[in-house]
């Protein structure tokens, strides 16, 4: 199981990534799952770096059950890069790595149907750890089934410029539980001022 962590320290570390508030995080946001994400037994919490060679199959993910919703609720995941293609120039921000849909309540990921196959981050060993976000959210009771054509197509560049902020608010999906990373490539050997 992955590592657990407090939901205070979890929105320190966000507000401190200028992650929270963001595009696709309100300031007002309270998570009310814990999303637990992991490479190979080791655990992402709150902006840990991970290598590129660290993340190239996906990530195991998980999260408890919400109190107080119906326990037919469905959940989906986008997991996204604001960051690209460097956090000096983020021009293709939001990088659409991930997206998985009509997930059951406290299920994992994979028991959902991916609209955009895992793609593993790739930064450059010579730019600065980019931020990877998972995010998820409850989906709307009674609401129709998306299709990939209805996220974007696979191709490399069609997963670029991906507008989340419309594409959450479009479909009517509520946030509910967060998790980050750092990612860089492989040789990349800059200091922890660099991040």
């Amino acid at each position: 199981m992955a590592a657990s962590i407090e939901p205070s320290r979890l929105l320190a570390s966000l507000s401190k990534a200028a992650l929270l508030p963001s595009t696709v995080i309100p300031e007002t946001f309270k998570p009310s799952v814990e999303l637990s994400v992991s490479f190979n037994q080791k655990s992402v919490v709150a902006g840990n770096l991970f290598r590129v060679s660290e993340v190239k199959e996906a990530p195991t993910v998980a999260f408890s059950p919400e109190s107080n919703v119906p326990s037919d609720a469905t959940y989906t995941l986008l997991m996204i890069d604001p960051d690209a293609p460097t956090p000096d120039d983020p021009k293709f921000a939001y990088w659409r790595h991930w997206v998985v849909t009509r997930i059951p309540s406290g299920a994992t990921v994979t028991a959902g149907e991916a609209l955009t196959q895992y793609l593993a981050p790739g930064p450059k060993d010579d730019s600065r750890p980019h931020r990877y976000l998972f995010l998820l959210y409850r989906e709307p009771e009674g609401k129709q089934k998306l299709s990939k054509e209805d996220v974007g197509g696979e191709e490399f560049v069609e997963r670029r410029s991906f507008d989340a902020r419309e594409w959450v608010g479009k479909w009517g999906l509520h946030l509910v539980g967060v998790n980050w990373m750092l990612g860089a490539g492989d040789g990349w050997n800059g200091g922890k001022d660099e991040l």
